[in-house]
């Protein structure tokens, strides 16, 4: 092999392996677990931060979606009850959403605890609530610096629709737990319960997600793979013992009202609020406890509507990592911590390129007596390849217990499991790059202020009512 050739395939094999070792420290990182044992709940002598909370409210973003979507998720916040206190249901659609309004007042004649809070547009003066807080806290820095230095026509989506919703009830509860979830989230029954326990110890409760429809197409198995082995297996391991910058899932999540209005609530002009949000929460102090209960959601269908979902996601993290982390307090230190969060899905583009380049090094080293690339070369191929199968063997055991949360036949977890088989998985990877390039591109634009939704089509109705 020529000396450039070496050289190109050195680097290669460096970055590949730097990502492998990024990854593989993430997961040596203490998972702080919320204790899930029903004990918990009555044992009054646990010293908790602060008094257990009597009141949760939970916001139910929504747009343009089925009512049979929508009334799953209410079955599944119907079983799961707060004992010893009160429980709020609350969604906030926009108010110009006719028919989701429509759907959701037909569903309140089965489900009575549900509420309905629309959401106006931006000139309405009741969003003046809004603007009087921002312009009292330096935390909501959006508001204070920049270009969009005291804009108030937010862009209409989910984000804006909480911000309305959270400063509409954060005077009269300030010291309720806060939550939300999407659309097509089905909370499991221990989902309040725990929270409550877990805010004894934590100052931000997550519960992982995974996903029901795991066996509709192949999209949708390997989309649910992704939950599998980043939000169910890597994830939980960013609490860290408060010792690392963690993002929230953007759904099944808990924080006390009264910490959110004085870090100036939810920044609107991002993407996605899920990294932003966590981060800024780490910076000033509140740690995050997990719940290994998951939320049972849906995935996309098809490829091409993964793309919309994870470019989204892309452009979120990447708008997130920037600027906002040093308008937030981060020092430099915590800052390159924070940009280490995204490199696991970096990692998803030089991966196919890394993985047979490496295997073929290897192969060719021992086929081929004249060496076909220097001794230390080699040994850096050997290391990624033991590295790649190290990673692979974690979420391939990841996804085998996760799977058991939602087919109960062993046959089809057999089936799930051979979807996503590691060779599988390598062409999948390929796929990423789509939405990394699009989503990179919406970052450097500064696109995604519209909320680009994903399709829902209630895909765990059966697997909701065979639970009930």
């Amino acid at each position: 092999m020529p000396a450039s050739a070496q050289a190109l395939y050195g680097v290669t094999q460096a970055a590949y392996m730097a990502c492998l070792l990024v990854v593989l420290w993430l997961y040596t990182r203490p998972v702080d677990l919320v204790d899930t044992d029903p004990a918990s709940f009555l044992d009054r002598d646990a010293g908790p931060k602060r008094p257990d909370p009597t009141e949760i409210i939970l916001l139910y973003p929504v747009l343009d979606e089925l009512e049979a979507t929508m009334r799953t998720t209410m079955l599944g916040l119907q079983r799961a009850e707060f004992p010893g206190g009160v429980r709020r249901v609350i969604a906030i659609p926009n108010a110009d959403d006719l028919a989701t309004m429509a759907a959701l007042r037909a569903i309140q004649v089965d489900f009575d605890f549900l509420e309905i809070m629309p959401i106006p547009s931006t000139d309405d003066p009741s969003w003046s609530v809004v603007w009087d807080a921002w312009e009292a806290n330096e935390h909501a820095y959006w508001w204070h610096v920049g270009k969009r230095l005291k804009e108030r026509a937010l862009p209409p989506k989910k984000t804006r629709q909480l911000v309305y919703a959270f400063y509409a009830l954060a005077e009269d509860s300030p010291e309720a737990l806060l939550s939300y979830i999407d659309a097509d989230s089905v909370v499991p029954e221990d989902y309040f319960r725990t929270a409550v326990v877990g805010m004894r110890s934590f100052d931000v409760i997550q519960n992982t997600n995974v996903a029901g429809n795991l066996m509709a197409t192949l999209a949708s198995s390997m989309f649910a793979m992704d939950h599998m082995s980043w939000d169910g297996s890597l994830y939980p391991h960013m609490a860290a013992n408060g010792n690392h910058p963690y993002y929230v899932l953007g759904k099944g999540l808990f924080f006390r009202i009264s910490d959110l209005v004085e870090l100036g609530g939810f920044n609107p002009w991002l993407t996605i609020e899920d990294p932003e949000i966590g981060m800024r929460l780490w910076t000033n102090g509140r740690r995050l406890g997990i719940v290994r209960s998951p939320l049972i959601e849906e995935v996309p269908k098809t490829f091409p509507d993964g793309v919309t979902q994870r470019k989204r996601w892309v452009a979120g993290f990447f708008q997130a990592l920037g600027a906002p982390l040093t308008l937030m307090g981060m020092n430099w230190r915590s800052r390159l911590r924070a940009r280490l969060n995204i490199v696991p899905c970096l990692s998803l583009m030089i991966s196919p390129i890394g993985l047979a380049s490496g295997i073929w090094a290897l192969v060719a080293a021992l086929s081929d007596p004249t060496r076909a690339i220097d001794v230390p070369l080699e040994a850096l191929s050997f290391a990624t390849v033991a590295a790649t199968a190290l990673v692979i063997a974690i979420a391939q055991l990841a996804a085998a217990r996760q799977a058991r949360l939602v087919l109960r036949s062993r046959r089809k977890r057999a089936r799930f499991m051979a979807r996503v088989n590691p060779l599988s998985m390598f062409a999948y990877w390929l796929w990423w790059a789509i939405p990394m390039v699009i989503g990179f591109s919406m970052y450097l634009a500064d696109r995604g202020q519209r909320w680009e939704r994903t399709d829902k089509h209630d895909a765990n109705h059966e697997l909701v009512r065979e639970a009930r």
